[in-house]
């Protein structure tokens, strides 16, 4: 082979490994100024939508409606409205330009499943620091080249405000604002066909390594959580370094076998190894909708809509609730549910060619004002669509932040369900929490296994 013909295939690689790399260019003078004046602090569209359904945001919710009390359920803002109209099977075709696939194949499936729609309100909100953090960061926050993590990320809770590609819309995702860190007791019930559930309790941890007065280069967040019943499956524990750029190290996991009292490294808990108390319904890149490397996928921008979301589900998070009160055979309590019309960033995940997963697509939609996902559809190799995943989000007020109080996600093909999150009978989360490094080492780990 002679030296230029060496030379052009050399290029041809390049270029085509060029190709498969997403932009990495950060955000420029112009396309900053845009934040807080034609678009809010965070990169959503500040007007309303033409058909007036969606309202222009004005700031969103960072007052306590009266009444409301630290430690207490948050008070509904909305208590008095009516739902404006009621989706069921029957009527579902006037309405299928706002609905995932995942909800019409619901409505579809079970003749009980319906969607009570609520006027729209844009809750989200962020602190003035976190607004002026996105600003400073856009300029310079870029993706690895690899697109498997984040060059010159420090801590903005929305690091691509204005999208380029589908991965910096999930980094939005992943990395948006949980008030420092929280303390709160999880359960997760997996719903068998004829409603029969048991809870699986947990005590987690999470803490963001920017609110950490000492954390370790490339870190996200620690996690620390211990399954507390039932006895079965109590003292187990994991933990979690999650790192920021993932192309130049790996997630570090670790898990406590109570029976064998050992701390083991745990590189399964990632991408699709079932979570062990799932059933094999939910995987572990399933927690928080999505969470972890995105390497395995090929990520589009596929771009926005106005679709109907669960959204200000404060009914869904008191605790007067009893869980037999949320949970029923095929799906929850669907009157405890409220959906808002809002516009959503949608982004589509292929599985790369070589690559295995058990989903071989998933389209994720997300809040463009919270940058939370609030609805995902997963399809199985042959192309059917296999699970539905809904997160209930609300506006937290007294910490500005809207962290969802639970998700959960249908099997279409074996007609069971797991909901993970509830808190109604556990105790209160704590936000804003104080952690160190010590916290989440194996050492305080293997502590509290004993």
């Amino acid at each position: 082979m002679n030296t230029k013909k060496i030379l052009s295939l050399s290029l041809l690689g390049a270029l085509v490994s060029a190709a498969s790399v997403p932009a990495l260019a950060a955000l420029d003078a112009k396309e900053i100024a845009r934040l807080g004046s034609d678009l809010t602090p965070v990169g959503a569209e500040k007007a309303g939508s033409a058909s007036g359904s969606i309202p222009a945001w004005t700031g969103g919710l960072t007052q306590a409606p009266a009444g409301f009390k630290p430690a207490q359920d948050y008070v509904d803002p909305y208590a008095s409205e009516k739902p404006l109209y009621t989706i069921t099977a029957a009527n579902m075709a006037h309405y299928k330009s706002e609905l995932t696939p995942g909800y019409q194949a619901m409505l579809q499936k079970y003749p009980t499943f319906k969607m009570q729609v609520y006027p729209s309100h844009r809750t989200a909100a962020l602190p003035q620091g976190e607004y002026d953090e996105i600003r400073k960061e856009a300029a310079l926050v870029s993706l690895a080249g690899t697109g498997n993590g984040m060059l010159d990320y420090q801590r903005s809770s929305v690091p691509f405000p204005i999208p380029k590609s589908g991965l910096e819309a999930i980094f939005n995702h992943v990395v948006r604002y949980r008030a420092g860190g929280y303390h709160y007791y999880p359960t997760e019930m997996v719903v068998q066909a004829n409603g029969k559930f048991t809870p699986v309790r947990r005590d987690v941890t999470v803490a963001m390594a920017s609110a950490m007065g000492n954390p370790e280069p490339n870190r996200l967040y620690y996690y620390l959580g211990k399954v507390t019943s039932p006895e079965s499956v109590a003292g187990s524990q994991n933990l979690v370094h999650e790192p920021i750029d993932q192309s130049s190290e790996t997630r570090l996991a670790w898990t406590y076998n109570p029976g064998q009292r050992r701390v083991l490294r745990a590189p399964e808990i990632s991408y699709d190894s079932p979570v062990v108390t799932s059933e094999g319904l939910r995987t572990n890149d399933m927690i928080d909708m999505f969470n972890g490397a995105p390497d395995r996928y090929d990520w589009k921008l596929v771009g926005k809509k106005e679709m109907l979301v669960a959204y200000n589900t404060y009914t869904l998070a008191s605790h007067s609730l009893k869980y037999s009160d949320i949970i029923q055979p095929d799906h929850l309590n669907q009157d405890l549910i409220r959906y808002e019309p809002h516009r959503v960033w949608v982004v589509e995940a292929t599985l790369k060619p070589g690559q295995r997963h058990l989903y071989a697509k998933r389209v994720f939609y997300i809040d463009e004002d919270s940058w939370a996902i609030l609805v995902a559809d997963l399809y199985d190799g042959r192309g059917e669509l296999w699970r539905v995943q809904e997160a209930h989000s609300l506006q937290r007020y007294d910490v500005l932040s809207a962290i969802h109080i639970s998700d959960v996600a249908y099997d279409l093909q074996a007609r069971r369900y797991i909901v993970s999150g509830l808190e109604n009978e556990e105790k209160r989360a704590q936000f804003g929490i104080q952690a160190s490094l010590k916290d989440f080492s194996t050492a305080a780990l293997r502590r509290s296994g004993r």
